[in-house]
């Protein structure tokens, strides 16, 4: 989907605002405060419905407002498409073309965004729920369908951990029985969303030196490698093998909330032995990998959202990156504005300037 208007009512630190959007790379620019990050939270917001910030849905709301509304109106398939979000203290609504969906959730896969913010860094620099949590967007924007699984895992783990706290190192028979019930549900969505995980790194694994290459200007050996927590068959197995364990642990111990990916560069893990600069392009060639993945597979390219992304980039490497956006919609937010165009004209094809929330320049 190629979004062409933006509409904010009450969200964030805008009161309203109204913005048309080039089908090319539009940067916003400005200095820090003026509601930058805000633009492209917004976004993402209506592609995925969780903030790629972490916020909860009641701090997207401007203080003193009721709700808050985010409206987009974009082409898909030669057919207009607007998607309207309500967001009030704990509730979201959606409506697609002014049909209300039944079920929030139902609204996936009606715009896909690929996103590369500050925090990114953490992907390569922290432990593997972040890494974890990338695997599980890149395949819900694959196929919406895959939101299924990774809610069945999470709400199984939730009920499967409280019934072990409750125990407190002692299951009686009817707890053991309500076990089982869990083991099972666990066991067929776990094994579902690892084996899924594992099929798209496989995948990812060329593409991320791809990218990695192209942004460094060298040639890397970037391996990535899916680490199961356990070692048995089967899910089912490990389950059966590790529940005493469980039980006087009060906690699961196996299942794809404990697996890692391992990302390496030139054979050290990237974690600990690469540099920052490294760890930091390692992370776009991440996000990158996932993106063209996607495009591939879908015929479609999401929606390019990059936040604050050339601070974080030596001059080179912001170069790199910018002569090789891939083909399609990308907005750049930019406290410093744009490095000069090869061979001199413009990079971005509009330039949205911010002096303040919802005042242009």
């Amino acid at each position: 989907m190629l979004v062409t208007r933006l509409w904010l009512a009450d969200f964030r630190s805008y009161e309203r605002l109204e913005l048309d959007l080039s089908s090319g790379l539009t940067a916003i620019a400005g200095p820090n405060g003026v509601g930058k990050t805000n633009l492209l939270e917004a976004i993402g917001l209506l592609a995925t419905l969780k903030s790629f910030r972490g916020a909860p849905v009641e701090s997207l709301v401007r203080r003193g407002a009721a709700a808050a509304v985010v409206r987009a109106e974009g082409i898909r398939d030669d057919r207009d498409v607007l998607i309207e979000l309500e967001l009030t203290r704990g509730r979201t609504r959606a409506q697609v073309n002014r049909q209300r969906l039944r079920r929030a959730r139902d609204l996936l896969g009606a715009l896909r965004v690929t996103v590369f913010a500050p925090d990114d860094l953490a992907l390569v620099k922290e432990g593997p729920s972040r890494r974890r949590e990338f695997l599980d967007d890149v395949l819900v924007a694959l196929d919406p369908g895959a939101d299924r699984v990774v809610g069945e895992v999470e709400r199984t783990l939730r009920q499967r951990n409280a019934l072990l706290r409750q125990g407190h190192g002692r299951l009686d028979a009817a707890g053991a029985m309500t076990l089982d019930v869990w083991d099972s549900k666990l066991a067929q969505a776990g094994q579902e969303l690892t084996e899924r995980r594992e099929a798209l790194v496989g995948e990812l694994v060329p593409l991320v030196g791809e990218s990695y290459e192209i942004l460094a200007g060298r040639r890397s050996d970037v391996a990535a490698v899916y680490q199961r927590s356990w070692s048995q068959v089967t899910l089912a197995d490990a389950l059966a093998e590790g529940r005493r364990d469980d039980v006087r642990r009060g906690v699961s111990q196996a299942g794809p909330h404990r697996d890692e990916l391992a990302v390496s560069l030139d054979g050290l893990a990237s974690r600990t032995e690469a540099s920052q600069g490294e760890q930091r392009t390692l992370a776009l060639a991440l996000r990158l990998s996932g993106h063209r993945l996607v495009t591939d597979r879908l015929g479609e390219a999401p929606l390019l959202l990059l936040d604050d992304v050339l601070s974080e980039l030596d001059p080179n490497r912001a170069a790199a990156l910018l002569a090789n956006l891939p083909p399609g919609q990308s907005i750049i937010t930019t406290a410093s504005g744009l490095p000069p165009a090869p061979g001199g004209g413009e990079l971005a094809d509009q330039v949205l300037a911010f002096t303040a929330p919802g005042v242009l320049a």
